[in-house]
């Protein structure tokens, strides 16, 4: 499907200049790359897919389609109370998310002998000098999965202070700790009840130094189950998550001893579907975001609407609803109160690509 094989602007960036900022604005200027593609150039809708994953993936679409034609096409939000109303209807769930990483082939053997994921599949642009790769524990129709970009020749990245961690759920922490220190993983925490609470948690590093959290719970169909971010107000993060993005404050939990409070956000319950778990750190407003991580990508009925609902929440939309040049994929991307990035896709158009 070489129309969708398209550079990451970040990437490109990378791959053309040094780490800083004004370098990455640079490279991305060069290459006229605009706003409108950045998500295009995030893997949001590239590549085939394994055949077994086509059949579901037509099924949800026809499902969708039928879905989008009972409530009609896209329209126009007039005020806050239908912004609500609809937000809440709108039919969304985590996608993927985005990151880069120094070591593509040591990423992938990591996560797939150590956390157990599978490689759904991989692309290689050589002219543009990237490879993305794509992991998790099910399908990217159905599932919550991580999209890997490796820049050639950027061997690593600044993580920040400002991202926290990724969630796993396994059912035993202690057996997965062991299996990752014996293929030589690092290991930050050793297994052990959470602090303030009861749940069974451990902390390792991937060859990039991510965090991922190891959450010991029975099965689940959703084993990617947390991304984590920190943000300079909760109160404020939480407002704009549930009505700007439909979320659901599913449990909000101060621990006053070691001074944070933290909030899960998410389109279902933590047990059966990924969500986002925003930390505040007390009296900490800011935080150093890297160059590491991306972006989380986030499905919806659509895209006009969402925009304006961002908008009518204080977020900065950063790529205009519409559909991207070429394979008419409409999306828009939009920055949190923290800066944080999310893309929002088409749910029709998404399953589409997964199709071909």
């Amino acid at each position: 499907m070489a129309r969708l094989l398209l550079p990451l602007p970040f990437a490109a960036a990378a791959a053309a200049a040094s780490a800083s900022a004004s370098s990455f604005h640079l490279a991305a200027s060069r290459l006229r790359i605009p706003p409108v593609s950045v998500a295009r150039r995030e893997g949001l809708f590239g590549g085939r897919i394994g055949g077994a994953v086509r059949a579901p993936a037509r099924l949800a679409r026809r499902r969708l389609c039928a879905g989008a034609e009972a409530g009609g096409s896209a329209g126009t939000v007039v005020d806050q109370e239908e912004a609500m109303e609809w937000v809440k209807k709108d039919r969304r769930r985590l996608l993927h998310v985005v990151y880069r990483v120094g070591d593509l082939d040591k990423t992938i053997k990591f996560y797939t002998e150590c956390l157990g994921m599978k490689l759904l599949r991989k692309r290689d642009i050589p002219e543009e000098r990237y490879t993305n790769a794509f992991l998790g524990y099910g399908p990217e129709d159905s599932h919550f999965v991580v999209e890997l970009t490796y820049n050639y020749g950027v061997e690593s990245y600044d993580i920040g202070t400002a991202f926290g961690h990724f969630g796993i759920a396994v059912e035993d922490v202690a057996k997965t700790v062991d299996l990752i220190k014996a293929k030589g993983g690092t290991v930050t925490r050793e297994p052990g009840p959470v602090k303030g609470g009861k749940s069974v948690i451990a902390f390792i590093e991937d060859p990039d130094g991510y965090k991922f959290e190891l959450i010991e719970r029975g099965p689940t169909p959703e084993p990617l189950c947390q991304v984590m971010l920190r943000v300079g107000d909760l109160d404020r993060a939480i407002n704009f998550y549930e009505k700007a993005f439909g979320m659901e404050l599913l449990r909000k939990r101060d621990n006053p001893e070691y001074k944070y409070t933290i909030a899960m956000m998410g389109y279902g319950p933590e047990d059966k579907s990924a969500v986002m778990e925003l930390t505040y750190n007390y009296g900490v407003k800011e935080y150093d975001k890297g160059n590491a991580y991306a972006q989380i990508a986030i499905s919806t009925d659509d895209v006009y609407k969402t925009a304006e609902v961002v908008r009518l929440n204080g977020g900065q939309i950063t790529r205009e609803p519409g559909p991207l040049p070429g394979i008419n994929t409409k999306i828009t991307a939009c920055l949190d109160p923290d800066g944080w990035k999310t893309v929002f896709v088409d749910n029709i158009d998404f399953l589409k690509e997964l199709e071909e």
